[in-house]
């Protein structure tokens, strides 16, 4: 089975996959004959168990202990719910003070920022870790790069398929055969086809993220 099944299968990016083999939690056979991956049943579900997991939260350290039977599903679930009580507490704290400002009927610009930072500040060193926005604040940026060199090549190549077919049209005579312009043309007609299905790839890697989340463990 190619990577493009078990993605199609699982839900799963290439990209994903690909870093969970870097991981060390899935480890496909290798075709003696060409040395591609191969893909069966039993990465499939080691993939939709590694899926499940993180969905719940569950960091990749605890699956790779699991996976090695270093502890059951039973011992990383008891050390996950100490993670998500932790996190609910979070919030609960987070909720508290989101509940205060809303009993305070205050506009913005009487809003004392600084006092409420010094609390959270003092919250924060007693345990609590409260949701921090500002790096979802440059995501657009994430996106914004893939898709300015994708439109810089597209339009580079639309160029060059342009001034070919123009080339020809402005000098029939010259030119070279129909079909070897054909196939020229054809050449950036690719790298653009290309460029464009890595770009849908890598937003939809943005978008789900795994990657940055994993970084955490």
């Amino acid at each position: 089975m190619k990577i493009i099944e078990v993605e199609a299968q699982v839900g799963i990016t290439r990209k994903n996959i690909r870093f969970y083999e870097e991981q060390g939690l899935l480890a496909p056979r290798r075709n003696s004959e060409n040395g591609y991956r191969e893909y069966g049943e039993a990465e499939v579900r080691t993939l939709r168990q590694i899926k499940l997991l993180r969905k719940l939260g569950v960091p990749l350290e605890e699956i790779r202990q699991m996976q090695s039977g270093g502890q059951t599903v039973a011992d990383g679930m008891r050390r996950h719910l100490v993670t998500l009580e932790r996190e609910r507490q979070n919030i609960e704290r987070a909720m508290e003070l989101c509940a205060g400002l809303k009993e305070a009927e205050i506009r913005l610009a009487d809003l004392d920022a600084a006092a409420l930072l010094d609390r959270m500040d003092q919250l924060e060193q007693a345990g609590t870790a409260f949701v921090d926005k500002q790096r979802q604040d440059v995501r657009p940026m994430r996106y914004m790069v893939p898709i300015v060199i994708a439109l810089a090549i597209t339009l580079l190549m639309g160029a060059l398929v342009g001034l070919t077919l123009w080339g020809y049209w402005a000098d029939t005579a010259a030119a070279p055969p129909l079909p070897v312009v054909l196939v020229i043309i054809a050449l950036p007609l690719l790298v653009i086809a290309g460029v464009l299905l890595a770009l849908v790839q890598r937003i939809q890697e943005i978008g789900k993220g795994e990657e940055d989340e994993a970084r955490k463990y």
